[in-house]
């Protein structure tokens, strides 16, 4: 893959967080923010008429604590929360498919649980809509923990699905997905008829890929891919995606 071309202002900038903006951390709890980057976020914001969302799998309450005073559009959880360019948050309701989801990860909690105890130095994220199960401490064991969870998570794949991440296997309610949260954006001013560009760097920003790329955009894998990836050009690290995006804009 090759460095994407200079960004350009009319764009649609849909960002992932950990491993993009900022680099992953032992916990997610323990991560840096370089002192420039809300500014960079609040320059860019303006650079591109508003259009500018970050689009995580944490939740919004945190993106803001992290970024604060920069406070814009956002999807968090992979796009189970939402908040606009204006500020507003999207209240959809609860959904058949929310409640089926909750009750799925209902189920597996006390079982993902249990795997924390045979693996201690793995750890169980629980973000509410999502779980999470992080091993970075015991990288040699991530075949034998990622076949427990799919072992675990195979009668609920109607409600969730699974995706493995870096040291990481979460579960997440299917209907929701960061290319579901880019679509939303990219329905409602000032995203609405600007060329899309994504920058993620691991298998939850997939769908974000395809979905920019479906619309004609810039897809952007930040680091090395692990697998294979529908992004079209790479970055090689946070260092140098940082540097892309504070780059003057054509």
């Amino acid at each position: 893959m090759t460095r994407p071309p200079p960004l350009e202002r009319n764009t649609a900038l849909f960002i992932d967080v950990d491993g993009t903006l900022l680099e992953i951390a032992p916990r997610p709890e323990l991560v840096c923010v370089p002192p420039g980057l809300p500014d960079l976020l609040e320059r860019l914001t303006q650079e591109h008429g508003g259009a500018l969302a970050v689009v995580s799998g944490r939740d919004l309450a945190e993106l803001d604590r992290l970024f604060r005073p920069w406070r814009g559009a956002a999807a968090g959880v992979h796009g189970a929360e939402r908040r606009r360019a204006n500020g507003g948050r999207v209240e959809s309701g609860e959904t058949v498919a929310d409640r089926a989801a909750a009750a799925a990860l209902k189920r597996l909690r006390p079982n993902l649980a249990g795997l924390v105890e045979t693996w201690p130095d793995a750890w169980l994220e629980d973000k509410g809509k999502t779980l999470a199960l992080h091993y970075r401490a015991i990288p040699d064991k991530e075949h034998q923990i990622r076949e427990a969870v799919a072992r675990l998570a195979r009668p609920e794949s109607d409600a969730l699905r699974l995706i493995a991440g870096k040291r990481v296997v979460e579960l997440q309610p299917r209907h929701h997905g960061k290319g579901g949260a880019i679509a939303a954006f990219l329905a409602e001013p000032p995203f609405s008829g600007r060329r899309p560009v994504f920058i993620g760097d691991d298998a939850t920003d997939e769908d974000g890929f395809a979905e920019v790329n479906r619309r004609g955009g810039l897809s952007i894998r930040a680091g090395a891919p692990s697998g294979a990836t529908a992004a079209a050009y790479s970055l090689p690290a946070v260092a140098e995606v940082l540097e892309w995006l504070a780059s003057p804009a054509i």
